[in-house]
């Protein structure tokens, strides 16, 4: 046997805990860095708009690759693959000197994250009970904002004498050092190749009354996805354009952040004691007036529990609906389905940092910025709601 067959469920969650963290620490590296990215670099906040959601361009090829390979040749090589990637690319971010080589950095780098998230879903569904399904998903995800919150603990520590280059060669060599772990220890859980996946994905994604499902999937990931990326790319600039320090915008970040794994956690538990649909309703509404609070905030404290509150619905949904998604696509189409979904719903994520930038670049304030996102957050909560009333679960 094997030193990976004898992984317990709780060592895989740890190493996909791990590479989500990865994950989170260089996707939050780009909104901790911004301040002093963009004047080193000369970029006008169009560019840092385009910047910022160059990674998430990538992130959608590399979703629907990643998944499509994932259910055709395995979760794990192409988790290693993935994240050798990412790591290489960050790496090269950190070289950047000039916004062409700075985006097409980021681009590649989010080809890596794109092609292990729905690896790190599949992996989740596949380990756990029905009855486990939403703790175990959160579990892993959590570590998305435990790396962002890492991230910004370094720069508000570091202040303004830390390079932001340094920042982004740490979140590189440590997905390099982290992919042969992949590559040796941790299991493959696909199970025994399906003909079926061959089949096609639009037929997987919207055959067997699937349709309606499947679109209002990805339009509450998309929802969600541009709030939230929105707030981890512009959260810092957008504090210090309140008038506060970049030390107090990356503070800010790691309120957002911190929250954001106690959401993660304390949601999977619910959503797997009560169902998705009023942990889900509830997370949409609260984060309404979340923002509606950040758009008013003139104190630190103020905008520091606004930001909290924040993380802790806009992110911790995000990953309650990483572990919803997969259920209602059959076992052959699972990697697929929530590849599909986080592609389609990551155009929500390349929206987010590009409207604030080009709103910014009008003339809006910061809090019109955050006041802009409250009806696109209850739209959201209209489209959960839909969703729980006509989605069908698929039963292994």
């Amino acid at each position: 046997m094997t030193a990976a067959k004898r992984l317990s469920p709780g060592f895989i969650v740890a190493i996909c805990f791990c590479i989500a963290a990865l994950e989170g620490y260089d996707i939050q590296a780009f909104g901790v860095s911004a301040p002093h990215l963009a004047p080193e670099l000369h970029l006008n906040p169009g560019q840092m708009g385009w910047a910022g959601s160059a990674a998430m361009i990538g992130l959608v090829i590399g979703a629907l690759t990643g998944g499509l390979f994932a259910d055709r040749v395995g979760r794990r090589p192409v988790l290693a693959v993935s994240v050798a990637t990412f790591g290489v690319f960050s790496v090269a971010t950190a070289m950047a000197h000039n916004f062409e080589a700075l985006t097409l950095s980021r681009l590649l780098t989010g080809i890596g994250f794109g092609g292990a998230m729905p690896n790190l879903i599949a992996i989740a569904t596949e380990i756990s009970t029905p009855a486990k399904r939403a703790a175990t998903t959160t579990s892993m995800f959590c570590g998305l904002p435990a790396g962002g919150s890492l991230v910004a603990l370094l720069a508000s520590n570091g202040g303004e004498t830390l390079d932001w280059r340094t920042i982004f060669l740490i979140g590189g060599a440590l997905p390099l050092l982290l992919t042969p772990v992949i590559l040796f220890l941790l299991p493959e859980t696909r199970p025994q190749h399906d003909p079926a996946a061959d089949r096609g994905l639009a037929r997987g994604l919207f055959s067997e009354r699937r349709a309606l499902t499947t679109l209002l999937i990805w339009i509450v990931f998309g929802l969600d996805l541009l709030v939230t990326y929105l707030l981890l790319n512009w959260l810092p600039t957008l504090v210090v354009a309140k008038g506060f320090t970049a030390a107090d915008g990356a503070a800010a970040s790691l309120w957002f952040n911190g929250f954001s794994v106690m959401g993660a956690l304390l949601l999977g538990w619910l959503a797997d004691r009560v169902g998705f649909r009023w942990p889900l309703l509830a997370v949409f509404l609260v984060l309404a007036g979340a923002m509606y609070g950040l758009a008013q905030a003139v104190t630190l404290p103020a905008i520091f529990g606004f930001a909290a509150a924040a993380g802790f619905t806009v992110v911790g949904g995000l990953y309650v609906l990483y572990a919803l998604a997969p259920i209602y696509y059959p076992v052959h189409v699972r990697a697929a389905g929530a590849g599909a979904a986080i592609a389609v719903g990551r155009l929500g994520s390349i929206a987010g940092p590009l409207i604030a930038g080009e709103l910014r670049g009008a003339g809006y304030s910061a809090g019109q910025v955050f006041q802009s996102m409250v009806p696109v957050v209850l739209v959201g909560a209209v489209a959960v709601f839909a969703l729980m009333s006509v989605g069908r679960p698929v039963k292994d």
